[in-house]
């Protein structure tokens, strides 16, 4: 399918064809029909985009100190890598689409194949000929209302929440101060509500069209005097900024034509500096309008389709999406005198040269349509380059599920320069990061479908790079298809789904499993334990981890999805003092700071015994300073101390003497990888002996349940 793409380094604006994407739980495939280019916030992402790199570092100071930061830490060569990744990635442009539901994934409920919709949210209702969307960002469509008005829907109601904010009354007055195209529907909603409306702009054409639209509007110039009349001198009840202007000029209109105590609700992005005389004499209440309601920026909303009960959160942002539709199928909101601009999906990039100025042309509604012929669905799943890659026949014939940031920053780029692997196939649920991937590292077709790549005969070996809940069902298919896995970390997030796996392993005969505990086969990790490998005693090890802050709403913080902190990271730590011990732990004691509101079971110490005696203590913290190393690591065994100072210095004491290394940051993924390809050719073992990789996933199990357990002593 046709997707129109923004790359952030170059800034170019693109139209790629990418596979067509396939809908997940809880979500549907839509066939797109039309969608509205946002004359606001996509402007400014073309126009960040189009800055030197320079200009963008200067546009985001905030993200500048974070690269400092992680200088710091890392080196500046991996930052720069990691840095130039990010800004590599395509981004997906549009949040605002209609079209005609053609598949929907399991659990969707109340919509069908063939009903038209319209179509929701960044990164799902994008400019594409084909959209996997959530339940709640989905509206069903009247027969009245039409694909292009339906297209507006997002747009409308943005409009809708930042009226909705300033709770005007029946036949109260309200101002309404810039009529570009979130203007325009602001004004017809306040009057299908039945205040009182002015409309307020500096262009004479949409001065005009609010007038064809039944709204008395007036120029700049005029606004204060004719607000006096307006109001017989009382000044507005409400006023909703909707002008795009870095000017504070809105925002002092609102504070002199307003009522003592009246609202100001800004929609659009201007000047926020507020001038304190008249807002504090006049006791006005001012508030930034986000997004399109209550729901927006929740996960558990928007991905997971867990609505608000409406006796409590009467307009989610769902039911602004439904009220905009009402209002369009009732004649009340009409957006068809707004459309100024018609672009077939293939020329997309001429509406980003209207909207951006390139073309001087004036503009309101700018929409792109969509074919309405239809497509195999299945053979517009695999995209597939022409490539002429010539290896030999015993080399790993690799299959990659996974597209997203620690693929394309850490392991492709490892995999691509080991000479043991072929690139076959690489997928992502939604295609596009596939497509960029496997144009990049050279793999010879992209796919959005995971059977594609576990079910190819060409391939011999899979690499799971997905979110953790579904590490473990992909395992198990890929074992059961005969393949090698690679599956990075964590191998599962409950015991339920390690039980499974385990019994797979034991009719895996032929096929090797590895989790991406890439720690154990770093250079100065492996240097660490060939120096206590013919210890006589136990040995007492203390990790320390600056983990760093994580929202809670970070999809990692989900038990369900990322499995918490300690299961989806801490087993990192673990496995590396069962590599050093030799052994996987027997028990676990787990304690906690408390979590006020704020973590989620990520301030933890963790005590593990071993079946020798030894002691291994994991301090994972996310209350520091992420500017400060992120690992330490103390080994005390035998009158020798070894210190491991975040991968990149290893300091050993004994006997009086102090001896050092130190090198590039080197956390073990290119020697993993090595190895494990070794063993694939040669047949060997697994490089990660099965019961340290399972003992050391249960180990995270047992640690939680003993923080739940007011820090019981678990058994592994």
């Amino acid at each position: 399918m046709k997707q129109l793409l923004q790359n952030i380094k170059n800034g170019k604006t693109i139209i790629e064809e990418v596979p067509t994407p396939a809908p997940r739980e809880g979500q549907a495939l839509v066939k797109i029909s039309a969608s509205l280019v946002s004359a606001g916030t996509e402007r400014m992402v073309v126009e960040f985009a189009e800055k030197s790199y320079l200009g963008k570092a200067r546009s985001r100071p905030d993200l500048v100190k974070q690269t400092l930061d992680k200088a710091k830490r890392e080196g500046i060569i991996p930052t720069v890598q990691a840095v130039f990744n990010r800004l590599d990635q395509p981004m997906a442009l549009g949040y605002s689409s209609a079209g005609t539901i053609v598949a929907l994934g399991k659990n969707m409920q109340g919509f069908k194949v063939g009903q038209r919709v319209a179509c929701a949210g960044g990164g799902y209702a994008s400019h594409a000929e084909y959209n996997v969307v959530p339940r709640n960002l989905l509206t069903p469509l009247p027969n009245n209302v039409d694909f292009e008005s339906a297209a507006f829907t997002t747009l409308g109601a943005i409009a809708l929440h930042g009226f909705r904010l300033a709770e005007p009354q029946l036949g109260e007055n309200v101002a309404v101060i810039g009529l570009g195209l979130l203007g325009l529907l602001t004004i017809q909603m306040a009057a299908a509500a039945g205040c009182n409306v002015l409309g307020i702009d500096l262009d004479p054409k949409r001065i005009a069209l609010a007038a064809a639209l039944g709204i008395q509007s007036v120029p700049r110039a005029q606004a204060e005097s004719a607000s006096q009349s307006f109001t017989a001198n009382r000044g507005f009840d409400s006023i909703i900024i909707c002008a795009d202007t870095p000017s504070n000029d809105p925002v002092e209109l609102a504070g002199a034509i307003a009522r003592d105590r009246a609202k100001v609700v800004a929609t659009g992005a201007v000047g926020l500096n507020i001038p304190r005389k008249i807002y504090y004499e006049k006791e006005l209440a001012f508030i930034n309008s986000r997004s399109y309601g209550p729901g927006r920026y929740d996960s558990n909303y928007e991905e997971n389709g867990n609505d608000y009960p409406i006796g409590y959160i009467r307009w989610t942002e769902g039911r602004n999406f439904q009220a905009v539709v009402d209002l369009m199928s009732s004649q009340k909101l009409k957006v068809e005198s707004l459309i100024t601009h018609r672009f077939p999906i293939e020329q997309g990039v001429k509406a980003y040269e209207v909207i951006t100025g390139k073309r001087k042309e004036a503009f309101l509604g700018v929409l792109l349509t969509y074919s309405s012929a239809a497509e195999k669905l299945e053979s517009s799943k695999i995209v597939r380059f022409n490539l002429q890659t010539f290896k030999p026949s015993n080399v790993v014939k690799l299959g990659v599920l996974g597209a997203g940031l620690y693929a394309n920053a850490t392991l492709l780029p490892v995999i691509k320069n080991n000479k043991d692997f072929d690139l076959v196939g690489i997928a992502s649920s939604g295609g596009l990061h596939a497509q960029h991937s496997g144009r990049k590292f050279g793999f010879q077709y992209a796919t959005s479908s995971e059977d594609e790549i576990i079910n190819d005969p060409n391939i011999n070996t899979i690499a799971i790079l997905t979110r953790h809940d579904s590490h473990a069902d992909l395992v198990v298919k890929a074992l059961k298809a005969g393949k090698h896995v690679f599956v990075e970390k964590p191998l599962a997030i409950n015991n339920k789904q390690l039980s499974v796996i385990s019994k797979q392993l034991l009719s895996a005969d032929h096929c090797l499993l590895i989790t991406g505990f890439n720690r154990r086969f770093s250079p100065l990790a492996q240097q660490l334990k060939s120096s206590i490998v013919n210890r006589s005693s136990s040995i007492y090890a203390h990790y320390r981890i600056n983990a760093g802050y994580i929202p809670l709403n970070h999809w990692t913080q989900d038990e369900q999805i990322g499995g918490g902190r300690i299961i989806g990271e801490a087993c990192h730590f673990i496995d590396l003092i069962t590599y050093l011990v030799g052994a996987s732990p027997i028990s676990v004691t787990a304690h906690a700071l408390p979590d006020a509101g704020k973590y989620r079971e990520d301030n933890v110490s963790m005590t593990f015994a071993f079946p020798d005696g030894s002691i291994g203590v994991v301090d994972y913290l996310a209350s520091g300073d992420k500017s400060h190393p992120k690992e330490r690591l103390e080994v005390f065994c035998d009158g020798q101390i070894s210190i491991l100072d975040d991968y990149v210095s290893l300091t050993t004491i004994k006997d009086g003497k102090k001896k050092g290394t130190k090198m590039a940051q080197d956390k073990g993924w290119k020697n993993e990888i090595s190895v494990f390809a070794k063993a694939i050719k040669e047949s060997g073992k697994p490089p990660i002996p099965y019961e340290q990789l399972i003992g050391a996933t249960k180990a995270t199990f047992a640690a939680v349940q003993s923080l739940r357990e007011d820090s019981r002593k678990v058994v592994v």
